[in-house]
């Protein structure tokens, strides 16, 4: 049986945060992300959805950052 080592996740907003990133620009990094990359949606008692990363997704959302650097120069 495997057991789900997921223990935490940040909104889209404390990675931009911590990441000095937009969340727009987090956003559309994201959008190919799936739960496998470490992406998943929370849904509140609200009608607003928040994205929110794993810690692989961090690690994700800077191999595309830094791909994105590369290719720019």
């Amino acid at each position: 049986m495997q057991l789900n080592k997921v223990y935490a996740v940040k909104t889209v907003d404390r990675v931009a945060a911590e990441l000095g990133e937009t969340v727009d620009r987090l956003h559309d990094l994201a959008i190919g992300m799936e739960p496998e990359d470490g992406i998943i949606w929370v849904y509140g008692t609200t009608e607003v959805e928040v994205l929110a990363f794993t810690p692989f997704g961090v690690e994700n959302l800077l191999e595309m950052i830094a791909m994105e650097r590369d290719r720019q120069i």
